[in-house]
């Protein structure tokens, strides 16, 4: 079947683009190079000199800071390489290749990172179409195992060539999506960090919602929770990833976001866990606590509490980390049932009152929550974009461009 070419548009080696794109091999309107790195048994070529770029510094799409520095009889004594602000770098190698960024700040660059300036192509425009085909450069010029570039591919790469006003118009339009995305990473931890503070205060008993003045006091767990639940794993014989039986959750592969997921199955059911239990990691890592809202089997690796308000939730969430100076063991960290159940907890003797300081926290998640859907929102629709405008399935009418799709 013919391929249906759309008026105003050509088909490329690369695809179908409009008819006034042209289809360029990055290097040949563009300068490329490298660094090195100085002899690290030398301490003097280490000092808090200048910035040393390395690619483990390209997992951010802006570098304005790095977590080494040289001296400049370091980049003297060695083939490193010196950047201005508002270079584009790409990592070549190691975990985060093929990533892009924009330095904000003056440096020297390794090996393992290429600077890439143009006279035809705008960086931004470069920048987001980096982004946009990080996976399928990996994918087509590495095999197996950690992925390496190098400048020889990156040179020979097929980039779709609009005319600069156009990139610079297409570049800004990503450039909005990205600042609302990252205006709403902001908020989100700033709302993280308050609710942090709040619930230092208020399962602590150092605030007090209005109305509340009872007592505290401090219990067992093993006292206050209705029913505490070891795990017991089924043989592995009779796991299933088909669904069938009841889901399995063994530790912190089956928790993400303070709920429980669906990883794993088994038809072979050893200890249960209800819907609406707290699922707490008993072996490392320890501690880490879960809402499950479903039944489930539960492994060696967890127990499940049961309780009749969030307040003990939140108050384990809460201690999360606090949880390693209890564990033990020779091969690694776990704690037992009676570490657990003998644990003190201060507790409001007023259900009204765990009640509502739940609430107080419940709220802030739903808050955080919407904001974290907010931003996948945004995400998503950024990719989308990023799809249409770079590929020129969706022109920019008020581009200062020769002819207009």
């Amino acid at each position: 079947m013919t391929e249906q070419i759309p008026p105003g548009y050509k088909k490329t080696e690369i695809g179908i683009i409009p008819e006034d794109w042209e289809v360029r091999r990055l290097g040949k309107d563009s300068i490329f190079f490298s660094g090195g790195t100085p002899n690290t048994s030398v301490k003097d070529y280490y000092k808090y000199e200048i910035p040393f770029i390395t690619s483990s510094d390209l997992n951010k799409r802006k570098i304005k800071n790095t977590s080494s520095y040289i001296s400049r009889k370091g980049l003297i004594y060695s083939s490193a390489k010196l950047i201005e602000r508002g270079q584009l770098l790409l990592a070549l190698y190691g975990a985060t290749a093929g990533a892009v960024a924009i330095s904000e700040i003056d440096g020297a660059i390794n090996q393992a990172v290429l600077a890439i300036s143009s006279t035809m192509f705008d960086k931004y425009f470069l920048f987001y179409w980096f982004e946009k085909n990080k996976e399928y450069i990996i994918k087509t010029y590495t095999q197996g195992g950690q992925p390496n570039l190098n400048s020889h591919i990156i040179k020979n790469l097929l980039v779709t060539l609009p005319h600069l006003p156009e990139q610079r118009a297409i570049a800004r339009v990503l450039s909005d999506f990205d600042k609302l995305i990252e205006s709403l990473d902001r908020l989100i931890e700033k709302k993280k960090l308050i609710k942090k503070g709040t619930m230092q205060l208020l399962l602590t008993g150092k605030k007090r919602l209005p109305g509340f003045k009872g007592e505290w006091v401090r219990k067992k767990l093993g006292e206050v929770a209705n029913k505490i639940t070891m795990g017991q794993s089924p043989n592995s014989t009779y796991y299933n990833d088909k669904g069938v039986g009841l889901p399995l959750i063994q530790g912190n592969a089956d928790l993400k976001d303070s709920k429980t997921i669906k990883r794993i199955y088994t038809t072979q059911i050893t200890k249960l866990c209800k819907e609406g239990d707290m699922i707490l990691t008993v072996r490392a890592p320890v501690g880490k606590v879960a809402k499950t809202d479903f039944d489930a089997c539960i492994g060696r690796g967890v127990c499940a509490i049961s309780y009749e308000n969030d307040f003990l939730f939140y108050y384990l969430k809460f201690i999360e980390n606090l949880w390693t100076k209890f564990s033990s063991g020779s091969t690694f960290d776990a704690v037992d049932s009676n570490t657990i159940k003998n644990l003190l907890i201060p507790i409001p003797s007023s259900l009204k009152e765990q009640r509502a300081i739940a609430r107080v926290l419940s709220d802030m998640d739903a808050e955080i929550e919407a904001l974290e859907r907010k931003k996948e929102k945004y995400e998503m629709l950024k990719k989308g974009a990023m799809q249409s405008l770079l590929t020129g399935k969706i022109r920019l009418k008020n581009a200062n461009v020769n002819k207009e799709g």
